[in-house]
Formats: C-alpha cells, structure tokens, sequence
C-alpha cells in the first residue's frame, strides 16, 4: 500500500464527519502506543504545558534513579533510552519552552548521575551534544526567557572540559 501525503489526508479527513473522526482517532491509537500517547498529551496535558513538563521531568528522574550502575555499558543504554523518551515528549509539544526544559533537566540529571559521566567519553559527548541543542532552541525563544536559561546553562557547564567547543 502507497501512503498518499500529508495534504490529501488533510482533505480527506475534511469531508468526515464528527462520529467518522472519533472512530478514526480510536481505531489509529490501537495500533501504536506513541499514537495513544500523542492523544493523550493533546486531549489531557496540551491545556496545561507545565503540569506536562512536571510530569516527564519526574518520570526522568525516576528513570535516572533506576539504572544499573554496574557497567557503563548499562548506564549507556539506559540514558540513550531516557534521551530518546525525552525527545519523543518533546515532539509532542512542539513548543521551544517545553524543549529546552526537557534538555537542560536531562543534563542536569545526567551530570549528577552517579558514577560521573566524566568517567565515559560517550556519556560526555551526549551530555554536551544536548547541551548544544539546547542552546541552539534558546536562541529561537524571547529575550526575557533567553536570559533565564542561559543562566541555568551557565551552571550547568560549569567545571567541564570542553565548554568552549561548544
């Protein structure tokens, strides 16, 4: 089967009615848990971003909590998992604030994860390439909110090695 494109489904569901939708969202969040996941943040959580990003911050640091610290071959997966979450969540928005606060909390717990991520150069180049992704969604934000995170950027990279690379 062909997948038509984004404008002829956008017609297409121009002529559905209310019921014909419904049943059409319903049957799509059957099939993937991102779908329902999705409809979820825009039906419960899209109304109130901050409870939203309270939630998937608390859920991150329950993850970061839970990883085996036996090898870095473990912490490695699991913040690559933790990472890919946080993304998916931040797609869900779509809103630069949401963005930055997601990455700038994933670094924030990524540096003062136990053992230290200093010990793992792959940890490291993850935590500074989020650090440069964040600063790049900083740029695109008002003034007043620039200020205030490039302040808690600051913090964050304070005592590392290669804070001028990036």
């Amino acid at each position: 089967m062909k997948t038509v494109t984004l404008k002829q489904l956008k017609d297409e569901l121009s002529y559905k009615s209310a019921n014909e939708l419904k049943d059409l969202c319903l049957h799509l969040s059957k099939f993937k848990k991102e779908n329902k996941e999705l409809l979820t943040y825009l039906l419960f959580e899209f109304h109130n971003e901050e409870s939203y990003v309270e939630s998937v911050k608390f859920q991150m640091a329950v993850q970061f909590a839970e990883i085996k610290t036996k090898n870095f071959f473990f912490i490695r997966k699991s913040v690559r998992k933790i990472l890919t979450q946080t993304k998916k969540y931040i797609r869900y928005s779509r809103k630069k604030e949401t963005e930055v606060e997601l990455l700038l909390h994933f670094c924030k717990n990524l540096k003062e994860m136990k053992p230290s991520m200093q010990q793992s150069q792959r940890l490291e180049n993850m935590f500074f390439s989020q650090i440069k992704m964040a600063k790049k969604a900083i740029e695109k934000l008002h003034e007043d909110l620039q200020y205030d995170y490039q302040i808690e950027l600051k913090k964050l990279q304070e005592n590392e090695k290669r804070i001028t690379n990036y």
